[in-house]
């Protein structure tokens, strides 16, 4: 699918090829009831768990696999390859590394060995209604009571919300502080008074990935599931973590172009016109040489940024160039080649067409283009 990249070795080649038979039997050969359910089964994340995928790159004292970043990269390689837009395991490692890297000693016992088993399946609620990458627009409240604390309010487009057992919800605790009012709560899900989900919403593309809107009416929380144990530190920790998640994104994205540029590749050599392959029609080589240059330089580009993961050197300008160079390249990559396959490309039973709905959000979560544009600007 790729030339070797220079962060691999063997150990890490082993470890794809587990990952890779455990995507094909249990992720792609369940796809099509997923789409239908719009969700996976529960189940899969105790088998994810159980083989150690789901938190690779967490600490083993804390019930993770003790790897690097390279671990993750190689799981979400693998899974979109496999055309997997379904199992929501990146908002799970990414609610991890805002316990392991923000939570106090507590939550970090508490919390990461029942995510890295898949006891309990995590999410992140920052969007609302009216609020969706402006953070500081942010409405639902957490008040403060003896007790703890009560969370009002509502989010939506939710990845992982219908599964969900831990949630990490962006809450105001302060009206009058700005971004210095947000706080982030993890709230376990199960007999929590108040807590609804609502439905799964009916999304383009990702059919089978569950995202939900959430209500919180006057749910109770203990004062310990402030992430951190300080209030107003939320903006910072989301600000903090989101590099990780905007690189996960551009390996996923990577991948995806990687696997456009094959797939049309292949069908090029095999579909005939006029009387002979696609692949020997000027034009067609000519955009898939274009393809082709495109999936090699995405894969020289983040290959550099795990590596950085690695070496713990990412910053926030890199990991939004990635996540605004890479998203944006799948969606035109996607689009040339599914152009390729005439209107076959427009069946969904191809999976050409599959990827050209999935790549669409690429652009728009984790942080719109608009946003990451901004962010890099602000580094100049």
């Amino acid at each position: 699918m790729k030339q070797r990249s220079l962060w691999m070795d063997a150990e890490l080649e082993l470890y794809r090829d587990t990952v890779r038979r455990f995507v094909e039997t249990e992720i792609a050969a369940h796809a099509g009831k997923w789409r239908e359910q719009q969700h996976v089964d529960r189940e899969l994340w105790n088998q994810a768990g159980a083989l150690g995928m789901l938190l690779a790159d967490v600490p083993e004292e804390f019930g993770g696999g003790g790897g690097s970043f390279a671990h993750m990269a190689i799981l979400f390689e693998e899974l979109s390859y496999a055309g997997d837009r379904a199992f929501g395991a990146h908002v799970h490692a990414i609610v991890a590394h805002y316990i392991l890297n923000q939570g106090t000693a507590a939550q970090k016992r508490d919390y990461l060995p029942r995510l890295a088993s898949g006891e309990l399946v995590a999410a992140i609620a920052m969007s609302e209604p009216g609020a969706g990458s402006d953070l500081q627009g942010v409405r639902t409240k957490a008040s403060r009571v003896d007790s703890g604390y009560v969370i009002d309010g509502s989010k939506t487009f939710i990845s992982n919300g219908y599964l969900a057992d831990l949630i990490v919800v962006v809450a105001r605790t302060d009206p009058e502080a700005g971004s210095k009012g947000i706080s982030l709560f993890l709230v376990e899900t199960k007999n929590a008074q108040g807590y609804r989900v609502g439905r799964i919403l009916d999304k383009i593309g990702q059919k089978g990935q569950d995202t939900c809107e959430l209500f919180f009416d006057a749910v109770h929380v203990p004062a310990e599931s402030l992430l951190g144990g300080v209030e107003g530190q939320g903006f910072k920790q989301l600000m903090t973590e989101l590099p990780y998640e905007r690189t996960l994104l551009g390996v996923i994205s990577a991948a995806a172009i990687e696997r456009a540029v094959s797939i049309a590749i292949d069908y090029a050599k095999q579909r005939k016109a006029f009387g002979k392959p696609l692949i020997e029609m000027q034009n067609t080589r000519f955009k898939l040489a274009e393809a082709k240059t495109q999936a090699v330089v995405a894969r020289a580009f983040i290959d550099d940024c795990i590596q950085r993961m690695i070496e713990g050197d990412m910053d926030t300008a890199t990991a939004s160039m990635a996540k605004l160079w890479l998203s944006e390249a799948e969606g035109k990559v996607v689009d040339e080649c599914l152009q390729l396959f005439g209107g076959y490309g427009y069946m969904a039973e191809y999976p050409i067409a599959q990827m050209y709905v999935d790549a669409r959000v690429q652009r728009i979560y984790g942080g719109t283009s608009e946003i990451m544009k901004e962010i890099i600007a602000r580094s100049l």
